[in-house]
């Protein structure tokens, strides 16, 4: 029973379930980054060569002939689908650099609270006796 203990208070860590949030909404939002790479980006893309389909791009490695739809010509054997790799490839390269201005946002967000918060610091106000020794002293220089 100590174990069952232990596993729970493990599982209710608050990493550990913040952990598992962040893993839920990563997986819905690399389906939205997937949408928009295949069905919004490649698209235009595809025009521009030509009104191909880059998942369509593939090497036949069991003597299929060229132009099948990928889906057929994996049917007919093994291929080097590298037009499938590249739009996952591209929707790598926009996932990360949808998370590198999430996470430098964030930086400047927190770095704004820390200078907000350097600034409302109490001025520590020096004790009486340091200022009359510096009145003090600045008169004897001045003699």
């Amino acid at each position: 029973m100590a174990m069952m203990e232990e596993f729970k208070k493990f599982a209710m860590k608050g990493n550990v379930v913040d952990l598992a949030v962040g893993v839920i909404i990563g997986g819905a939002f690399g389906r939205i980054v997937d949408s928009l790479v295949k069905d919004v980006i490649m698209p235009p893309v595809g025009m521009l060569f030509g009104n191909l389909n880059f998942a369509d791009y593939y090497i036949p490695l069991n003597h299929q002939p060229y132009g099948l739809p990928l889906a057929e010509a994996q049917k007919a054997g093994a291929v080097l689908a590298y037009g499938n790799f590249l739009t996952i490839l591209l929707n790598f390269l926009i996932l990360a650099f949808i998370i590198f201005q999430m996470v430098r946002l964030m930086n400047r967000v927190r770095d704004g609270f820390r200078r907000k918060e350097e600034e409302e610091q109490v001025v520590v106000v020096a004790p009486e006796e340091v200022l009359l020794l510096r009145e003090i002293r600045d008169s004897l220089k001045n003699r």
